[in-house]
């Protein structure tokens, strides 16, 4: 089972969804990078589920930090965080112990590990794991940001609803890292929120796409091929759970462009090397050229929802059907892009460092 992931900074996670504690060491970071704990309280409460729109099962995060600080900075050793499991209700998944639920890992995790994997609310495949992922990144955020890089996300598309394109980048992701609901529009946001509650009410999830901006990367960061910028940034991303689909920018659709609209021409802007589009979402040959790195995630439904499914048992090797129980998000995309956040700001550190 693989765990660790990076290059000059290094991150590992472990623990169970229904475990006593999960947790993140960070391995690489430089020395005298000032820990803010109420930064870290602020990202944990953007992934938190809230309302109508979010599980019932919500966890303080009371993290600790155990190794790496020393008088509120960063020493230069493997720095590690502690998350408690506090809430949970495993008995929900002792009746369904061989049921393999759709879409969720079950199946294949019984047939990897052969039985042994802990299948209480998933597991180490749960998306409780990716709190560890926030508080780890909550350590280099702002670490970027005093080298001019900033990250954001928003909800990009849910359902059939759409919210506005970034606008002015700098302004629109300190906007977003300060929501809650991440949207740039209002209306978007309402019509959102109230497509959750409606699948809610019909026991069923809904998806949608989110999009990142990186801003302030310098150019002349990542490698050609195996270790570009997008290879990277796609590796990890496709490592959260619910991450079905990644591309640099709107790369479906204007890869079907003829190379005179595609292509980004080059100019001086004050005195610095900028492109008149950005096709190649601010990179080329895998390394930055400085401009905005724009990203978009496909999130799948909850794969969770509350309607009769067909499936198997996995002990009896025979059909039958899942009628679900316990705490489950009618839609997980609002909590992920502060995820999606994180594993960039991750990697970023690292590519940087």
């Amino acid at each position: 089972m693989k765990n660790t992931f990076g290059n000059k900074l290094s991150f590992t996670i472990f623990g169970e969804s229904h475990g006593e504690e999960i947790g993140i060491v960070l391995d690489g970071l430089k020395s005298g990078i000032k820990i803010d704990e109420e930064f870290i309280d602020h990202q944990l409460a953007l992934r938190r589920p809230y309302g109508s729109i979010g599980t019932a099962r919500v966890e303080k995060d009371a993290f600790r930090i155990v190794s790496g600080a020393f008088n509120g900075h960063t020493t230069g050793s493997p720095l590690t965080i502690i998350i408690p499991n506090e809430n949970k209700k495993s008995s929900d998944y002792s009746d369904t112990r061989y049921i393999a639920r759709p879409s969720h890992a079950d199946y294949t995790a019984y047939v990897k590990y052969n039985g042994f994997e802990d299948y209480r609310g998933g597991g180490h495949f749960s998306g409780r794991i990716t709190a560890a992922l926030v508080a780890g990144a909550s350590i280099v955020i702002p670490a970027l940001k005093e080298e001019g890089i900033m990250i954001g996300t928003h909800i990009k598309k849910l359902g059939g609803i759409c919210d506005r394109e970034f606008d002015d980048p700098e302004k629109d992701i300190a906007f977003l890292n300060e929501e809650k609901f991440a949207v740039l529009d209002k209306k978007a946001q309402d019509a959102m929120i109230s497509a959750i509650e409606e699948v809610a009410k019909e026991g069923d999830s809904i998806g949608g796409h989110l999009e990142s901006a990186i801003i302030g990367m310098k150019p002349g960061f990542g490698e050609p091929f195996f270790d570009s910028l997008e290879s990277l940034y796609s590796h990890a991303l496709f490592s959260i759970p619910g991450i079905k689909g990644v591309s640099f920018s709107d790369a479906f659709e204007n890869c079907l462009k003829r190379g005179s609209e595609f292509n980004d021409e080059f100019g001086i802007k004050d005195g610095k090397v900028v492109t008149s589009s950005n096709n190649n979402s601010g990179i080329n040959g895998g390394i930055s050229n400085g401009m905005p790195i724009v990203i978009k995630c496909a999130v799948k439904p909850t794969p969770s929802i509350f309607k009769d499914q067909k499936t198997i048992d996995m002990k009896d090797n025979k059909e039958c059907t899942l009628s679900l129980k316990g705490r489950h998000d009618p839609a997980i995309i609002h909590r992920a892009r502060v995820v999606v956040d994180s594993m960039l700001a991750l990697v970023t550190y690292d590519v940087i460092s």
